[in-house]
């Protein structure tokens, strides 16, 4: 093997060796991958879609984020409701934070098709320091917050960025 051939071999491992590194790096503190698992989060998203989750951004009211489940081992992806230190009310199907009436557009396609009753009975609570409180945007069918209380902030992952799959659906998350 002539020493040019040993030189573009050894070039083009270095760079197959940064790729990768480039690539573990992004995905362990930047991005990562999900898979969503149920439906909890219909229409906004469906079972089996995959989403990107950005890991270095804040997190505000009415995102969409993916935690650890506080009962069980799996990733949970549902809405943000209540920031730390908010008042969370919602009487008649509609929501109040901190006393503000908030439209809640995301939910409308599941009212839509319920023939009476409400999506969501009424409720009030208060999130505690360093805790979120998070409902699907399915909400007959979500296990959240009503079910298993407030979410550690240090127990999310990230918030939802982009769906890249199916590919016919890509859009951004959060916008």
């Amino acid at each position: 093997m002539s020493e040019q051939t040993k030189k573009e071999i050894y070039a083009w491992a270095k760079s197959i060796v940064f790729c990768f590194l480039l690539v573990f790096i992004c995905r362990q503190f930047v991005f990562t991958p999900i898979i969503v698992d149920g439906k909890s989060m219909m229409p906004t998203l469906e079972n089996n879609n995959r989403i990107l989750v950005n890991k270095i951004t804040s997190i505000d009211r009415f995102d969409v984020i993916v935690f650890h489940s506080p009962v069980s081992s799996a990733y949970y992806i549902k809405r943000v409701i209540g920031l730390s230190g908010d008042n969370i009310e919602v009487k008649d199907d509609s929501l109040y934070v901190n006393g503000k009436k908030y439209d809640e557009p995301y939910l409308q396609a599941n009212k839509e098709i319920l023939a009476e009753g409400h999506l969501t009975a009424d409720l009030k609570e208060t999130v505690p320091e360093g805790y979120l409180y998070v409902m699907g945007d399915n909400r007959l069918k979500s296990n959240d917050s009503r079910r298993f209380g407030f979410i550690l902030k240090e127990d999310v992952v990230g918030k939802a960025a982009l769906r890249f799959y199916p590919f016919d659906q890509m859009k951004v998350i959060n916008e």
